[in-house]
């Protein structure tokens, strides 16, 4: 009896730092996406432990999480920083972008009300983001768009999955010398996907966001290897 409490306890004591180390990796995932955590800022365990109130090693547990994720890098005696993304990453991500995405919109006739009204806001708040002169905030919006075109397919495990691959994206936006300048173009698109969508034009839609897709990956491929040929000379 010992013995099962032992272990019942243990289990208990296992999930609760699993699930205090997720709440950790959710916030700093968001950080990410809102535009605070930029790529090669530090990452000090006992820092965050004491932001979070956590311990250190929940605190290195949760990192260890976002290396998983694609978010962070860790290194011997360097510590833990925000992941610069290669070109290698950014083909990736819109290879997967395309397949999904375009699939989402394809079958959207059969999305829920909520979830087509979630595509409708996201793209209203970009352009509010973009009349206030706000680039970040515009990013992030265009995101939480994309992502709204992913959960239409009303699938937890898709939206999970992109919910990290957005993340990893933003970490792209975040090496833009004029994020608004760059946002100006694509807020734009976004509306003109939503509008085709919402009016059960699916079709064009799905066109207009292969071309989309096409456009911004050479963009974010431009400066991602500007970037990578900056840090290694």
């Amino acid at each position: 009896m010992a013995l099962e409490a032992a272990s019942a306890a243990d289990d208990t004591y296992t999930q609760a730092g699993t699930a205090t180390a997720d709440r950790v990796v959710a916030a700093l995932r968001h950080d990410v996406v809102e535009g605070r955590l930029l790529p090669g800022a530090p990452l000090r365990d006992q820092q965050l432990a004491d932001r979070f109130g956590v311990s250190r090693n929940t605190m290195r547990d949760a990192l260890r999480l976002l290396v998983a994720e694609g978010l962070v890098v860790s290194r011997l005696h360097a510590g833990s920083a925000v992941r610069r993304l290669q070109p290698e990453d950014v083909r990736d991500i819109y290879t997967a972008r395309r397949v999904v995405e375009g699939a989402a919109v394809q079958s959207s006739v059969l999305a829920r009300e909520d979830r087509l009204h979630a595509v409708e806001v996201a793209v209203t708040r970009g352009e509010q983001a973009m009349r206030r002169r706000q680039g970040t905030e515009a990013g992030t919006a265009s995101l939480a768009f994309h992502q709204a075109l992913v959960d239409l397919a009303d699938s937890p495990r898709l939206s999970a999955f992109f919910a990290t691959i957005f993340a990893q994206l933003r970490l792209a936006f975040a090496e833009m010398e004029d994020e608004e300048a760059f946002q100006a173009s694509w807020i734009p698109r976004d509306r003109l996907i939503a509008e085709h969508l919402l009016s059960g034009r699916r079709d064009a839609a799905v066109v207009e966001l292969q071309r989309y897709l096409d456009d911004s990956e050479a963009m974010v491929l431009d400066v991602v290897r500007s970037v990578h040929r900056r840090t290694i000379s």
